[in-house]
């Protein structure tokens, strides 16, 4: 069973690509556990500012109630618009708070969705079609790998992964989740998208707007699938672009 939280799309269709070749299910990280019986269980998701998303961390905490034996091929799969900072080592680090083994571990170069920071906006086109041509081949490549059950560690860390991790991550987590910032413009056309993609289920309409609650991760699916492109994040997402190439 593949497990997998995904906001604008990548992690599903990794997840889901994953899936099919391994001959098995993909489902959402939401409400969903593996069981004791479980011996291959996969978590893929997208790395948020060199960390881990929260609903992720949140899954992983779950883990401990599942009664998964020590003997379960446990593998992950990141997604990252470049690299993963020092992701993996707080994914060893709450696994292993639940009784939990990694077994392999794989990053995969997604195009970039992240666009709340100054110098951060999703990727050039030509760049981001680039990323998608080659992601098939990652794909490939992994799912022979479990299929062996391989052990291996092959991820991107990118430059000063520890400092990235260590500077950033716990910024992101404190100040980089506000949903007040949220709104949606004269040009919204009360279509419930930004509702309807919202792994967390957090936003509702109320008078045909979407009403943001408390239980966020920053995802950005509800900024990148709006049809209008009616949302916004204070004055953050001013002039940047949008993605919907996993939609």
């Amino acid at each position: 069973m593949i497990y997998y939280f995904s906001g604008t799309g990548n992690s599903r269709y990794v997840a889901r690509k994953l899936a099919f070749q391994l001959g098995t299910e993909a489902v959402t990280i939401r409400d969903n556990l593996p069981t004791s019986s479980c011996r291959n269980i996969g978590i893929v998701f997208p790395v948020y500012a060199w960390g881990l998303p929260k609903p992720v961390m949140q899954f992983i905490r779950r883990l401990r109630d599942a009664g998964i034996g020590e003997s379960t091929y446990i593998w992950c799969v990141m997604t990252c618009g470049d690299e993963t900072g020092n992701a993996p080592a707080i994914l060893r680090r709450e696994l292993a708070a639940s009784g939990l083994k990694l077994s392999a571990l794989w990053s995969i170069i997604m195009p970039n969705v992240y666009v709340l920071l100054p110098g951060f906006d999703v990727d050039k086109k030509e760049v981001e079609r680039k990323k998608l041509a080659a992601a098939p081949a990652r794909i490939d490549e992994i799912a022979a790998q479990v299929k062996r059950r391989e052990h291996v560690t092959d991820v991107t860390l990118g430059s000063w992964p520890r400092l990235k991790t260590a500077v950033v991550y716990p910024l992101f987590l404190k100040y980089g989740i506000n949903t007040k910032k949220f709104r949606s413009t004269d040009a919204c056309i009360s279509c419930g998208r930004c509702a309807e993609v919202c792994p967390q289920e957090n936003i509702n309409l109320a008078d045909g707007r979407p009403q943001w609650g408390d239980d966020c991760s920053s995802c950005l699916g509800c900024y990148h699938a709006c049809p209008a492109q009616a949302i916004e994040y204070g004055t953050a997402t001013r002039g940047k672009g949008h993605y919907s190439g996993q939609q």
